[in-house]
This record gives structure tokens, sequence and C-alpha cells, in this order.
């Protein structure tokens, strides 16, 4: 004797070796043996044989016509030989009967399960649902099919056009879209991205990057919700200087401005001024949870995404030619040794007289014409609106501050490549199209005006950090151990030793309109002006408050992420400047020995780091002539060939740590490889 049963949702038959009540044990054809239970058991028969009749049944079970089959069916429940015996006659044959079985089965939609070998038909409304859910999915199948075929033909279709970042960044798996683009890259085993880009479907590497950015952080956009900038209400008193902030031409969000008094006197008094949005802008209020949420300003070339909105900005930001309110510290010096005599905080309004500007005057305002007073410029006159002899003594001041912190850093800072200013012609203050004609210039680091600016807020940022440490008052810190290779920077609650600055402790404090742990700190350091002693109570954030730490977390996350965007942005605007320009030769000097012979090179003139082949036996420091190769601007990559040794320089160490640079190589994502960490910097002082 023969059975037809059911294992795990598949029908096997096989000749029955012994039976009990509630079992058998069966051979199927492989000869293989099974214990099959009496429930599982749907037909006995003699014959034919076992493969035989599934090879009928299955051919009987295709000629059944399901919508015929449903409405044969009665309404209760039914067995798949009553089926059978109502569909084709009352002596329905053995394949017959099984044919049903193996029919109804496979057809969920019209049949329900009610049991082994019984079933329910469907009620008219779920099967017509049913129906039509079976015909778009057969439709999207089609879609999938077809869009798959243009993708490897080198196509785009609109539709995947439409949602490419999406595919490529934040892909929703179930979407045909994207099982388009992953059924046509199995097929032309092609990486996601060279596939699109071969189809055209990106037709600006500048958007990609600019897409993917905005996808990653700014998933509903970089506007800003219509709110207005809370009055500082405080009377203030009028402070008696005369103030000047030092900054690029495009910055709006004007942090912090310079006074001194009492040149000549013996003592003299430098005003460091903040700006002092934190008089206003209270912990948990609207405009707060925006800046908490953004926590920095984003920069790039030609454009930025700030903190706050633009009319918050224009509030509180230190405009020439207005008192606006300010949080201020002032550090008393003897005039001859520059020893600090004291420091005292002040909550008031400052006086801005110009905001001078640094693209403008970094020519003009020189070490020569700062140091040397019978230097003259051509034309005779002050290139600034401020007195030679305030710029003079700030620029010494400057100068013996960098060395004291020498002194504890244990080396000199030597930082000998200059900073690069890029400057997109043409382009308004809106998002680059990614085609702008592009201008490059360089500012060497410890340029007069730089130093000054960068001294003075060193020197604010570790004074308060200190001072709110005396007081009990937690704030938001940055450390290093030690200058020791692979040591990073860390940020904490803890006043400890900043060994890359040479501080015994260092708060971000000076840029409040840009960065949130600024604003954090502000705050604080209120605290710590009006009540003195006892502002650990009235401070906003207490001891061990773990608002502090999750405020930490979320600054050091979204500070990378936008350092490493930043960097990334000058990256591809320097390889466009390559393009526009036709340069196709650089000189550069290596670096960092990489695998097989290459080398990593910064180029010597231009803000660029990349491999070069042909560069075997050489040392860290040997200057070469190198052809560039092809420039990918959406992997951001580009490689050279060395085409001559020029004379070697000898090896300077420099205090920029090599991982700070931007990755040269493909770029992430979704559908490909994985994301490369990126680790910014810790150069800027302010």
């Amino acid at each position: 004797m023969h059975v037809l049963f059911e294992e795990a949702g598949k029908f096997m038959a096989g000749r029955v070796l012994s039976e009990a009540e509630a079992s058998s044990q069966v051979e199927l054809d492989s000869g293989k043996r099974v214990k099959v239970k009496a429930a599982n058991i749907l037909i006995k028969f003699e014959k034919p044989a076992p493969a035989e009749l599934l090879a009928q049944a299955a051919a009987v079970a295709q000629t059944i016509e399901l919508e015929l089959a449903w409405e044969f069916a009665p309404e209760g429940e039914f067995s798949f030989a009553d089926l059978a015996r109502d569909y084709f006659s009352a002596d329905a044959t053995l394949a017959q009967q099984a044919g049903a079985l193996f029919r109804l089965f496979e057809a969920p939609h019209y049949f329900r399960r009610a049991g082994k070998g019984r079933f329910k038909k469907a009620p008219a409304e779920i099967l017509q649902q049913a129906l039509a859910a079976i015909e778009k999915k057969k439709v999207i199948q089609q879609l999938i099919t077809d869009w798959s075929a243009e993708l490897a033909a080198g196509r785009c279709p609109e539709p995947i056009r439409e949602q490419l970042f999406k595919i490529l960044f934040r892909p929703d798996k179930n979407a045909p879209e994207y099982k388009a683009v992953v059924e046509a890259s199995r097929a032309t085993r092609l990486p996601p991205l060279a596939l699109l880009q071969q189809a055209g479907a990106i037709a600006s590497p500048y958007q990609f990057h600019w897409q993917r950015f905005l996808l990653d952080h700014f998933p509903k956009g970089t506007g800003f919700p219509a709110l207005q900038a809370p009055p500082i209400t405080d009377d203030l008193p009028l402070a008696a200087v005369q103030a000047y902030s030092i900054d690029d031409s495009q910055t709006t969000e004007i942090d912090d401005a310079l006074s001194v008094q009492g040149l000549g006197s013996g003592t003299v008094v430098v005003g460091i001024h903040i700006a002092a949005p934190g008089l206003a802008i209270t912990p948990g209020s609207a405009i707060d949870l925006l800046g908490r949420n953004r926590l920095s300003t984003v920069y790039m070339p030609g454009y930025k995404i700030t903190m706050l909105p633009d009319d918050v900005v224009q509030t509180y930001t230190l405009s020439e030619g207005r008192d606006v309110p300010a949080v201020s510290l002032y550090v008393a010096l003897d005039e001859a040794t520059l020893e600090i005599k004291a420091t005292e905080t002040r909550l008031e309004r400052v006086p801005i007289t110009a905001n001078l500007r640094h693209d403008q005057l970094d020519g003009l305002i020189t070490a020569e014409w700062l140091e040397n007073p019978d230097f003259e410029h051509q034309n005779g006159t002050s290139p600034a609106p401020i007195g030679r002899e305030v710029l003079s003594f700030l620029y010494r001041l400057a100068k013996d501050l960098k060395a004291r912190r020498e002194v504890v850093r244990g080396k000199p800072e030597n930082f000998n490549r200059p900073d690069y200013n890029f400057r997109l012609v043409g382009n308004e203050g809106n998002v680059p199209t990614g085609e702008e004609p592009v201008q490059i210039s360089t500012r060497q680091r410890g340029a007069p005006l730089d130093l000054i600016v960068a001294e003075a807020m060193i020197l604010a940022n570790s004074t308060w950090g200190s001072w709110m440490a005396e007081l009990g008052v937690p704030g938001i810190y940055r450390s290093q151990a030690s200058l020791a290779p692979g040591v990073k920077v860390r940020m904490g609650t803890k006043a400890l030793p900043h060994a890359g600055i040479g501080v015994k402790s260092y708060a971000w404090s000076t840029s409040p309109l840009r960065r949130y742990t600024d604003l954090v700190n502000q705050w604080q350091i209120i605290a710590c002006a009006r009540h003195g002693k006892t502002a650990a109570l009235a401070a906003p954030f207490k001891p061990k408050d773990a608002e502090l730490f999750s405020i930490i977390s979320a600054f050091d996350a979204a500070y990378s992420a936008y350092n490493g965007y930043q960097a990334g942005m000058e990256r591809f605007w320097t390889l466009k400047y390559l393009e526009q320009q036709g340069i196709t030769e650089l000189v550069a000097t290596t670096f960092k020995e990489g695998p097989g012979g290459s080398w990593l090179v910064r180029a010597d003139e231009l803000p660029l780091v990349f491999p070069v082949l042909g560069a075997q036996g050489l040392t860290r420091g040997a200057r070469l002539r190198v052809r560039l190769g092809e420039v990918d601007e959406i992997a951001l990559d580009v490689s050279g060939t060395v085409i001559e040794r020029l004379d070697a320089a000898p090896m300077v160490e420099d205090d920029t740590q090599d991982e700070d640079e931007p990755a040269a190589g493909p770029i992430a994502i979704a559908l490909d490889v994985n994301e490369p960490e990126a680790a910014p910097g810790d150069n800027s002082a302010s």
C-alpha cells in the first residue's frame, strides 16, 4: 500500500512499510524511510506507483481554473476530494483528487486552509482585494524588470532618477526603484554607484555630495521656523571702550571683539568681548532647541548652514556701530613684562567701533608694519581704523602668550602649512551648483591678525574654564592628555589640561552664535559673573548633570560629521580648480609611505593630498613633480605619477596630524561600501 502525505508544507508519497494507530513507517522512492503521523496522511492507494501519482496530480492541478473551482466550492468547510467530485465528476480519479489538493493548497487567496486536506473558500470581497494585490505585484515586478534592463543598457529611468539619493544613501529596500538598481547591479556585475554613473543618473557631482549630507543630517531641510529673538532685558552698563572685531568678509556670526585701554600707563587692560545670546536665550526655549538640534554652524566653500536663524544671529552679533550686550573678560597686564595682574568678567554693553576683515587687511597689517614704527606703506596711511599702537601691543601680547604656551607644551608650535580660502565667483550666498569658477588663496598660519585673535580666544577659553572649575560650576571642556601620537582631543565636564594648546584647562566659550557648546558654557559663565561663589547653585547645569553628557555626545558626533563634510567639499573644489585651470602637473612633497612603493604626497601650493606611484626609495619630505591622473568628482579621488625628483627639502615636523587629512579614495554609499571614519582636527583655537 502507498500513501500521499503532507510534511512541512510539501506533498510526498511512498510505500508503507509498517502501520500503527498513530503513525506509519514509509519508504520514499529515494530509499529514505520516514515516520509519518496518521493525521498527515491524506490519500491511501494501491496504484499507480507513488512517483507516477505525484506527476499525474501535478499535471491535473495545472488544468484546474481557480475562478471556476471557487464557484463550484460549497460555502462551508470541505475536503479536496469533495471539490474534485464537484469540479470533475462524482467518480473523480485518484489523480484528479490529488490534483485538486495541490491546486487548492497553492491558492490561499482563493481557498483558506481549514485543516489537513480541508479548505474554505475566501469571501468574495477578500478575494477581490487579494487578486488586485497580486495584479499590482505583477505590474511592479514588470516595472522592476523593465527599469533594470534600461539601467543595464546605460539609461536611467526617470523614477529612479527622482529617488536617486534615497536609493544610494537611505534606501527603502522594499521600493521597486531600489530593487531595480540591485537587480541591474547583479546582472551587470557593476557596483550600484558605477552602474548609476554609467546610466547618466548623476548629473551633478556636487548635488550628489550635498544631497547625501542633507539626507544624513538635515532630512527635514535646512530652513527654520518663524521665531523671534527674545530681547536682552538686563540693565547693562555701557563699557568705556572702543572694540574691534577681526573676521573674514563673509562672516555674519561675529562672536568676538577686542579692546585695549591704558597704553603708556604701565598697566594695560585688554578686553575680550563675546556676543551674549545667553543673556536672552534660555535653556529649553524654542531657540535653544533649534541650536541643540543643529549643534554648530556647518561651513563649506561658498555656503554655510547656520546653527541659529539669521534674524536671531543679527540680534546678538557684534556689528559695528552698535552697543551690543556682551560677556567681557578684562585682562590687566604689566605693559613692560606682559605678566597678567588680574582678570575680571563683566556683563555689559560694548560699543563696536569697526568690523575688521582678514581678507582686506592681512596683506597690509604685516609683522614689519607692526614691529617697525618707521615702516610705512606706499600710500602712507594706516591700513585699519585702529591705531598702530593698539595693534602692535596686541601682536606683542599674542607672541608672548604663544611663547608661554609653548613652554607648557614642551615644544614650539610649528604650523608650516598655510590655511586656504575658497571663493566661488558669482555665488551670492545660494547653494552652489558645483560649476562656479573657484578661486583658492592662502593665508599663512600665524599671520599677525590671525595670531592676535587666536591667542585672545585661547586666553579667554582657558581663563573662563579655570574660573568655572574654581567656583565648582561644571562646563564643557576640551582636553588632551599628552602630545604622544594617537592621543586625541576629548570632550568632558572636567577641567583637565590640553597638552596640544598648552593650557591647564580649555572650555570653548567664545563662539556662542556658532557652536552650541559655547552657548552652554556661556550660560554657566553668566551664572559665575552674577553669583560668584554661589554660582554652582544658580547655574543652569549642575555637577554630574546628565544633560551635559548628552550634549557632549551629540555635539562630538555632529561636529565631526560637519568637519568631515567641510573637508570633503574643500577637496571637491580643489579638484574642480584643477579642471578649471587645466592643471595636469603639480609640485608636491611626500609625507606618508603607502603599500607597494607608493606615497601620499601633499601639493605645495594647493590643499590637496593624493597618492602617487613611482616614488620607490624616497623618504618623507622629498619634493617631486607629479603628473595627475583622471579626476573623479564623485569619489573625490585623484592620483598621480612621479615625473622627476626635485631638490629634496629637509624633513620638517608639523603639528597638524596626518590623519586629519581628508581621505583620498572612493566614497561610501548605502548599497556598496562602508562609511570611512573621519577625525576632525583641533587646530582652531577660537
